[in-house]
């Protein structure tokens, strides 16, 4: 049976989404870490979850590792109040039929929708890119977030295969790592009424929502989530000089944090605050290099304490 809050994913596609980071220690999924990150951010201003995306590794989780992430997630957000605070599921995929497989697979699971990345390296025609999104959103149970990243995929999803795409029902909105403002801005202008725009560009984060997307999910949010959070807070309420000042207080952190392989920094930083037992990362990612993590222990002096810690 599909959740209230899957029903109304559209509504809720918009705010400030952090691509949770995975914990592994020892080679293995880190439960107690997990346990403790989803308490730390279901106490803060964060309106959703993606789970096992690019900054949660997720192509180098089992099926099993995906499902337990899952639902110790939603377990965790039950116990810390938030039951209904919204969980996408990260897939991705070159092949149109094993990520058929992978929707039905997931079907049962305790998710609100999915993430999907356009197939990577076969580098597919436009035709063929619609082809494959609407195929995967007929088959599955649960609403689909696009996700648009041709430095990564190496094929863009253009503005009118997207436009195409949005006006399939089980399509919700995109998550836009395009790289390309313009293209951003005139899809902006001409996507369908709620269809949803969340940019995913970490230091481009201000741009976006000054351009009038819907919100971000951004991997920096995993540090000063309220100061992130705030930013789109005074942009909505039309402080625009305030929302700068506050950009410009937290804009080093995307840079800082994507100096070298996602989500290293992040996971260095999470494990030098204590939030995380280990910054472990699984090959072929590697842990930060000793001049970035000199870099990240300064920024983390200067901000301490950089994380108030949330029972």
């Amino acid at each position: 049976m599909i959740e209230p809050s899957t029903r109304d994913l559209t509504s809720r596609l918009q705010g400030l989404w952090l691509p949770l980071i995975t914990p592994f220690r020892n080679g293995e999924l880190d439960e107690a870490s997990l346990r403790r990150l989803v308490r730390h951010y279901a106490a803060g201003p964060i309106d959703g979850f993606i789970l096992a995306a690019t900054s949660g590794e997720g192509m180098s989780l089992r099926t099993d590792e995906l499902e337990r992430l899952v639902r110790v997630t939603r377990s965790e957000l039950a116990t810390a109040g938030r039951r209904h605070l919204p969980i996408l599921l990260g897939l991705s995929g070159a092949s149109t039929a094993k990520m058929l497989a992978a929707l039905d697979e997931t079907a049962g699971w305790p998710i609100d929708g999915y993430l999907i990345a356009s197939p990577y390296y076969t580098r597919p025609s436009q035709r063929g890119i619609l082809q494959h999104f609407t195929a995967l959103a007929d088959r599955a149970a649960r609403p689909l977030v696009l996700y648009n990243i041709p430095y990564r995929t190496a094929v863009n999803i253009t503005n009118e295969t997207l436009l195409q795409l949005a006006a399939h029902p089980n399509i919700v909105g995109m998550k836009d790592c395009s790289a390309d403002r313009a293209q951003s801005i005139d899809f902006l202008s001409r996507r369908p009424a709620g269809f949803r725009v969340l940019t995913g560009e970490d230091a481009q984060y201000h741009e976006g929502l000054s351009d009038g997307a819907d919100g971000a999910i951004l991997l920096s949010a995993h540090l000063e989530t309220e100061a992130f959070a705030s930013v789109r807070t005074l942009l909505a309420q039309g402080d625009r000089d305030g929302a700068l000042v506050c950009w410009k207080q937290v804009s080093v952190l995307t840079r800082l944090l994507f100096s070298e392989p996602s989500p290293a920094p992040a996971k260095y930083w999470l494990a030098r605050s204590g939030l995380i037992d280990s910054a472990e990362v699984r090959l072929p990612m590697v842990d930060v290099s000793a001049e970035l993590a000199a870099l990240l222990d300064e920024e983390i002096a200067r901000r301490s304490p950089p994380l108030k810690m949330r029972a």
